[in-house]
């Protein structure tokens, strides 16, 4: 068997330079047309889908608003409108409706809120089963008729059903409330609030109560935030943490604490109350305070409980301008008058300015030396309420004058004003005293004064050194007055005072002048700085009592008695003039040195100018010597207080 040759191998030819996956995977077919129309087609309707489910879409108004009080009426209340609905589907869907009218869920009532626009927003799932779960509702330029009381019959079904449908707490109530541009119209003296921008929100992490408000009340501006209220635990009798923020244009509030309406609400916690101008903040609030035009800047801080209108500090801290007290207090807010109640203690009190208060209501101005008074004096403004404050303070400061240890009380009733001066040391003396001011004629506007007080052992010359003046006189001074007018002014006032009042000084001296050596010159004072310097006049007793009547006090009683002189002076000094006229006469003492001749002296003019010439005794003071005399009279100059000043201070 022969074999051959099977010739050259045939391999089949291929593409060698094709890549190996198109060599081994068969080739795909391109997308067809067909494929491509369909897949554009549904993203253009997916699309557009979308777009119109976010435009409003008009519905009907009186099907859209039944809906709407379905989810109304378990709050009591009901939907009715007269404007154009519209309705959009997403993000959520939300109903429209313009001219809106809520009235209670019974049929037939009055609207309690009316006018303006009503945005609902729904929840999706209640939606698709027929129901109107409401998710938040926004109102905007609306008109909320607020109710006239806690038992307005307008309001009462729809006040109880939404507290009792609040306080079952979960998410069966909107979780956001809108108001916008909306008005308060209330039958308060105020008249409600205008300009009202509200949102009232219950975040689903949180069982609180979030609200912020901005309104416009009497004419200001004013914002309020109110921060983690649990309505439900408030509703249902229990206790709720809170944080309240206000601010108006003359001052702030900042409180927090709990609230509890078992029994009516009850409010305690801390709290920080500041305002710049008492009158304006109460004017704000709608009421009054007493003396309220004295105070301008004023704090209170402190523990407080409230109840209704009432509320109690049991640790209060009080600043007022710069002085701080600190202590407990009240305070009421009745229909017809605020009644404070306070007891108050400081370290350190300056009285200046309650004094510059008193002056600018009191002073009035002088022309030509005489007490001028147009402005009325009127109580009305100064006791708007009534008012038991005591204050106690270690020291107190009128200007330059220091009291220690002072204890006093101010007490306010209707038209009528007392300050009493329970204890006060100064220079060494205790002083007390009365002031009592009251309303009286047929209408009203005149106001009488009764004054009293009495001090012991004041040393008048260390009071003469505060008050910047030279030391003339030595010795403890006792006095007292009783002094009491009618007026309707300061100078129809001062006009008519009528009392008395009497000083004396035992065992002084008087510094700077020795009477007997003036005595003993006839008249003439010793020349030389030296001679004044050293000159000194004891005297067992100086003593000097002033009856008054229509604004004149008649000198019945002055005298002075020394060891080896005496000295008697009588005269007028008046107050609506503020001018004096007297005369005094110097002689031996009985059974001294009879051979000097007696001197008298008539003393007249202005208190800010007083003049002294020498007379004869017992001629006319209009008969004097025209040469004046150079017997020095010390009057001092900073008793005499401006009317004018703003308050009295070093």
């Amino acid at each position: 068997m022969s074999l051959k040759h099977p010739g050259p191998l045939v391999v089949p030819r291929r593409d060698l330079a094709a890549p190996r996956a198109a060599r081994d995977v068969p080739a795909r077919s391109a997308m067809s047309p067909r494929r491509l129309l369909l897949a554009v087609g549904f993203a253009s309707l997916a699309v557009l889908g979308t777009g119109l489910a976010t435009l409003p879409w008009p519905v009907g108004t009186p099907t859209a608003a039944a809906f709407v009080s379905r989810g109304l009426r378990d709050f009591g209340f009901a939907l009715t409108a007269e404007g154009a609905t519209t309705m959009t589907l997403l993000p959520l869907p939300r109903l429209s409706f313009t001219r809106t009218r809520i009235t209670a869920a019974q049929a037939g009532g009055p609207a309690l809120i009316e006018g303006g626009s009503l945005d609902l927003d729904l929840n999706p799932l209640a939606l698709l089963s027929g129901q109107a779960d409401l998710g938040s509702l926004a109102l905007g330029g609306a008109t909320i008729h607020m109710p006239e009381g806690a038992d307005d019959p307008r309001w009462a079904e729809p006040v109880r059903r939404t507290a009792a449908r609040l306080g079952q707490g979960g998410t069966n109530h909107p979780r956001r409330i809108t108001l916008t541009g909306a008005t308060l119209d209330a039958a308060s003296p105020g008249g409600g609030a205008q300009a009202v921008d509200l949102t009232l929100a219950w975040p689903l992490w949180s069982a609180g109560l979030d609200a912020a408000a901005s309104f416009t009340w009497r004419g200001a501006r004013t914002s309020v935030a109110l921060i983690g209220l649990r309505a439900n635990d408030l509703l249902s009798g229990a206790a709720s943490p809170f944080r309240l923020d206000a601010a108006w244009p003359t001052g702030n509030l900042a409180a927090e604490g709990s609230a509890r309406t078992a029994g009516g609400l009850a409010i305690q916690g801390q709290g920080r109350i500041e305002t710049r101008s008492l009158s304006e903040t109460m004017a704000w609030i709608g009421s009054d305070v007493a003396l309220a035009p004295f105070i301008r800047t004023l704090a209170l801080d402190g523990r407080f409980e409230a109840a209704g209108r009432t509320m109690a500090f049991s640790s209060l801290r009080a600043t007022f301008g710069d002085d701080v007290l600190e202590g407990a207090g009240s305070v009421s807010l009745g229909e017809a008058r605020t009644a404070v109640q306070a007891t108050l203690a400081s370290d350190s009190l300056n009285l200046a300015p309650l004094l510059g208060g008193l002056m600018q209501i009191f002073g009035g101005s002088t022309v030509d030396g005489a007490l001028q008074g147009a402005q009325a004096i009127a109580l009305g403004p100064l006791t708007g309420g009534d008012l038991d404050l005591r204050i106690s303070a270690a020291e107190s400061r009128i200007g330059p004058v220091l009291l220690n240890d002072l204890a006093a009380s101010v007490l306010v009733r209707p038209g009528a004003v007392e300050v009493a001066l329970n204890r006060a040391e100064l220079q060494g003396a205790t002083l007390k005293g009365r002031v009592a001011l009251s309303a009286t004629g047929a209408d009203g506007a005149e106001t009488e004064v009764k004054a009293q007080g009495a001090f012991d052992r004041l040393d008048l010359g260390a009071l003469l050194l505060d008050l910047g003046e030279s030391r003339w006189v030595h010795g403890g001074t006792q006095g007292q007055f009783a002094l009491e007018s009618t007026g309707r002014d300061a100078a129809d006032l001062t006009a008519h005072v009528a009392g008395r009042a009497a000083f004396a000084i035992d065992g002084g001296v008087l510094a700077g002048i020795d009477l007997a050596d003036v005595l003993h010159r006839n008249g003439a004072v010793a020349p030389g700085a030296l001679a004044r310097r050293n000159g000194r006049t004891p005297f067992e007793r100086a003593a000097i009592t002033l009856k008054f009547a229509d604004g004149v006090g008649e000198i019945g009683e002055g005298t002075l008695k020394a060891a080896n002189l005496t000295g008697i002076l009588r005269g007028q000094v008046s107050l609506p003039a503020r001018s004096v006229r007297a005369r005094a006469e110097l002689g031996p003492k009985a059974g001294g040195d009879n051979a000097r001749a007696s001197l008298a002296f008539d003393i007249d003019g202005p208190w800010a100018g007083i003049r002294v010439r020498t007379g004869q005794k017992g001629a006319d003071p209009d008969q004097r010597e025209d040469a004046p005399s150079s017997l020095p009279l010390h009057v001092p100059t900073s008793v005499v207080i401006p009317g004018s000043a703003r308050a009295y201070a070093p």
